[in-house]
């Protein structure tokens, strides 16, 4: 790791290159590889110790009683400690790495990553409701689903990024983005179909009888999608458009299956007075959020096109500017359009409403599958934070559900705070990797599990 070559190189104050990773970076990096290594190493030499009395009672057993009939397994202190800080040093690490390697990181990227996001709790769902058969089961269980979308959306990455290598090699740039467009056009539809018969196709083999219409109806939805994506976004890097495109196609040919199963649901609840397909809970925990994100987008929206027009963007120091030196004197930087006009700005900006949106999602989602519908917590800390719930009720003589109302208090809490910080922070310009992972990490513990209560609540699974 080259920090200190870097840094020796850097004039004094100023911010490090980005190509250099700090010492922070390096030291996580250095350890995940350090773990890596030693794991596989213990699995080799002492499997017994490392994973029939570590790994195995610690994340496996659980994964596996998630995905039997009983479902819903909870999380455990534990493997709950230990997720966490695998998503801390994930961001960390990838973030130095993406930064290293020049990768986007403006809104489209984030929007890209985003239906990524959303597709995990669509196929989740669907295992819920025991859609895929024994064995393919497991990897629709968190967190394998993240690792298993992951490595397709490396997958998809890695080849995308090869066109845009191919590009920036090419001595005539116009003619090869061209052929890049067009490879996409063709090669994506191809990987969509791919996807299909890896993940979607073996839900035929179950005894499900679904409707073919909804299932033709989004390949044709995909499609289509695929294609206006790519025809709107030829100005961005072949792989922003390659994993947004994948990304969306991959969620409505999902959707199709969600539909076919909601509709098979419904007849099977005629005669059921117990189960019901309900739709009102999607007002609630997706319109409500998606509504409140419209409005923080036309606060500041016209800051947002004022500070881009400048050449800025919001929350982000000029290129060379360390945060040491623009809050050395507040003063000498009051009038610069990055001080501002970045705190409305932010408002309008996919980062902030993108949180938003998940954290109140998972907030109301929560309080309604608890305090209205009955369900479980499985969630170390959430149900912590739901017995607090519990007991405020029960000292108010409150006798309306389990407290879970509570949660939602907390969430739409931390998501101010989160909101009042992000308006005000500054980072370096070699940081905004930093910024779209952390963002990308929110959603991830936030807008996912969201998606996934209001996806159970409508199917009533």
């Amino acid at each position: 790791m080259d920090e200190v070559d870097a840094s020796e190189s850097t004039p004094e104050g100023g911010a490090l290159p980005d190509e250099a990773y700090s010492l922070l970076e390096s030291v996580v990096l250095w350890t995940l590889l350090a773990v890596g290594c030693g794991v596989v190493l213990g699995l080799i030499v002492a499997p017994e110790t490392v994973w029939d009395d570590g790994l195995a009672p610690v994340v496996w057993d659980p994964i596996v009683e998630d995905a039997s009939e009983t479902g819903d397994a909870g999380y455990n202190p534990w493997n709950t400690m230990l997720y966490t800080a695998g998503l801390f040093a994930a961001v960390l690490a990838l973030q130095a790495l993406f930064r290293r390697w020049r990768m986007p990181c403006d809104d489209l990227m984030m929007l890209a990553l985003t239906t990524w996001v959303i597709l995990a709790p669509v196929l989740r769902v669907l295992e819920d409701a025991h859609l895929f058969p024994d064995g393919r089961d497991l990897l629709y269980i968190s967190p394998l689903i993240h690792l298993h979308l992951a490595a397709w959306l490396v997958g998809v990455g890695l080849i995308a990024h090869r066109l845009d290598v191919a590009v920036a090699r090419a001595a005539r740039p116009a003619t090869v983005e061209r052929r890049v467009h067009h490879a996409l056009l063709v090669g994506l539809p191809l990987g969509l179909a791919g996807f299909w018969a890896w993940v979607l196709q073996p839900i035929h083999d179950t005894d499900v009888p679904l409707d073919l219409a909804p299932l033709l109806g989004s390949a044709v939805v995909a499609l289509v999608g695929v294609t206006l994506i790519l025809m709107r976004t030829t100005h961005a890097a072949a792989l922003t458009r390659a994993l947004l495109a994948f990304g969306a196609g991959a969620v409505f040919l999902s959707l199709g299956y969600y539909v076919a199963l909601a509709m098979h649901l419904a007849e099977a609840y005629v005669d059921d007075p117990y189960n019901a397909i309900v739709l009102w809970p999607l007002l609630v925990i997706v319109v409500l959020p998606c509504l409140i994100g419209v409005l923080l987008h036309r606060f500041g929206a016209g800051d947002l096109r004022h500070l881009r027009a400048s050449g800025y963007e919001p929350g982000v120091l000029p290129p060379g500017i360390s945060l040491t030196q623009w809050e050395s004197d507040p003063d000498a930087v009051a009038d610069h359009p990055v001080e501002r006009l970045s705190n409305r700005a932010m408002l309008a900006s996919p980062l902030v409403i993108l949180m938003v949106i998940g954290q109140l999602s998972d907030g109301l989602a929560t309080f309604l599958g608890l305090d209205v519908f009955g369900y479980g917590e499985k969630h170390v800390a959430s149900q912590g934070v739901i017995d607090l719930g519990a007991s405020i009720n029960e000292r108010l003589g409150i006798e309306f559900g389990v407290g879970a109302w509570f949660f939602a208090v907390i969430k739409i809490t931390l998501v101010s705070a989160i909101v009042a910080l992000f308006c005000r922070m500054r980072v370096e310009h070699r940081q905004q990797h930093l910024r779209v992972l952390v963002v990308l990490a929110v959603l991830v513990v936030g807008l996912a599990p969201g998606l996934r209560d209001v996806g159970r609540l409508i199917l009533d699974v």
